[in-house]
């Protein structure tokens, strides 16, 4: 009995995963950005450094642990399995987190939410793209788990959860910060006695120990990589592009850079308008600085940017929250569009594929982005204002796990939204990888209404922290 029961679970997220590929299957093929092809292209060469004993002479500047954790999926082959992966890590974190609050008709109420969310938000899209953006929000639902629902997991489950987490955490800078954000935010809501981190302590010490062990990770593959024990490896000057689009490190520049000797002072007269083009474009400056100028701008970076903000501190507080205000709202399916240079990766990188992309529907600008960009702001409003009105009921009536699970959303897609429009830049991308979280949080909390109203005893069970984990949980999957 147990074992039909374990196959049954597997079909079943196997099924949520097949939702979540819908935008792949009507494009034709995994969808692209030009990140995409770096990542394709950096797996081989760090696995044949790392486990071959080749010469170490990379040079990547995106993340290591996604490049190889992607490269054994897709052998620079085929796309698929890479988004296979990705549909079907997301559909077993959802499973978990909808196991972790309903008792009974688990399966039917996880594909009701999945088939939802993902034909109504940015979910499917992003389990559809080859880039790590989707392994975000796998993340901070995976720290709820970790933290709010330790007990409902098996100790397999647990080592599963925490596995795909350090994944997720190493993937981007951003995971990690974030992750780091999130452990300090729960710890002082313990130290606060918050109600819903009353028997959380021990999975708080875990997310610490794994924040500190994905840190420890990056910084001992870099300095064995590129001789520096780094978090960011070989990354681009950000913060310098950023204050400059944003004025006031265009102007602390040129009121000083005939005292200083930067190696920016030397471009000081063709700073350019965005951070796109400074960084990006094939004549804006990091394209056109020799090796050694790029090396200097990086060591400059923070004493340009300490200096900026004590000449402009207002100035720059102004448009930094003016960026994150924007960024908040900013999460619109746009970033599915052709290039010219990502078509040419394509047929080096994925021999064979070329002809299969330009076929897609991504290829000729015929995605239905814009249609499901004007369903999603209408989802995501109604979620956010159903959430705010359900925070007080919730509260009234302890449900400390759901509140839990709120603690991790809410605050990581506000803070997603400051840290890459203050740090990097306004994006729909960075925003539409975690706002359907909000949904998802919507159809949460309307299940746990659901399972309350109709399993009164259930509720009762699953309103409390217990030492001991849950019969569904220790019946494994």
């Amino acid at each position: 009995m147990q074992f039909h029961a374990r196959i049954w679970r597997f079909f079943t997220v196997v099924l949520g995963a097949l939702m979540m590929l819908w935008p792949a299957l009507c494009n034709g093929y995994p969808l692209f950005y030009p990140d995409s092809m770096t990542y394709l292209n950096d797996g081989r060469p760090l696995a044949k450094i790392l486990f071959l004993h080749a010469p170490r002479g990379f040079t990547g500047m995106r993340s290591e642990f996604y490049s190889l954790g992607i490269f054994f999926f897709h052998w620079n082959f085929s796309a698929w399995p890479i988004i296979a992966m990705q549909a079907l890590v997301t559909s077993y974190i959802i499973w978990l987190v909808v196991r972790s609050l309903a008792a009974r008709l688990v399966k039917l109420q996880f594909l009701a939410l999945v088939a939802v969310v993902s034909l109504t938000t940015s979910l499917g899209w992003y389990v559809s793209f080859v880039m790590p953006d989707i392994l975000g929000a796998v993340l901070y639902l995976a720290i709820y788990l970790l933290v709010f629902a330790r007990e409902t997991l098996s100790t397999r489950e647990i080592g599963a959860v925490a596995a795909i987490s350090c994944w997720a955490m190493a993937s981007h800078t951003t995971h990690w910060m974030l992750a780091a954000i999130l452990c300090a935010l729960l710890g002082l809501l313990l130290l606060l006695r918050w109600p819903p981190m009353r028997e959380c302590k021990r999975g708080l010490a875990w997310l610490a120990a794994m924040v500190l062990l994905v840190a420890g990770s990056q910084m001992a593959l870099h300095k064995y990589l590129y001789g520096a024990a780094t978090l960011n490896g070989n990354r681009m000057p950000y913060l310098t592009a950023r204050i400059i689009a944003d004025g006031p490190g265009r102007w602390y520049l040129q009121q000083h850079c005939g005292e200083l000797h930067w190696a920016i002072c030397a471009r000081v007269n063709t700073l350019p308008d965005t951070d796109d083009a400074f960084l990006w474009d094939d004549d804006g400056i990091w394209q056109t600085s020799s090796g050694d100028a790029q090396a200097r701008m990086l060591r400059e970076e923070m004493p340009l940017v300490v200096s900026t903000l004590r000449a402009y501190p207002r100035e720059q507080s102004e448009r930094s929250l003016a960026n994150f205000r924007e960024e908040i709202d900013n999460f619109a399916l746009r970033d599915f569009c052709p290039n010219t240079w990502m078509e040419g990766e394509i047929d080096r990188l994925l021999p064979g594929v070329h002809a299969k992309y330009l076929r897609t529907r991504q290829a000729h600008l015929a995605l239905p982005n814009d249609f499901f960009t004007r369903i999603q702001r209408w989802v995501v409003s109604a979620s956010a204002l159903g959430i705010l009105c359900a925070v007080p009921v919730l509260w009234w009536r302890r449900r400390w796990r759901i509140l839990g699970l709120a603690a991790i959303i809410v605050p990581v897609v506000l803070a997603n939204a400051f840290i890459t429009a203050v740090l990097s830049e306004v994006d729909s991308r960075y925003q539409s990888r975690v706002i359907w979280l909000i949904p998802l949080l919507a159809g949460m909390i309307a299940l746990d209404r659901f399972n309350c109203r109709n399993l009164p005893e259930a509720g009762g069970v699953l309103s409390r922290f217990r030492g001991n984990r849950s019969a569904s949980a220790l019946s494994g999957f």
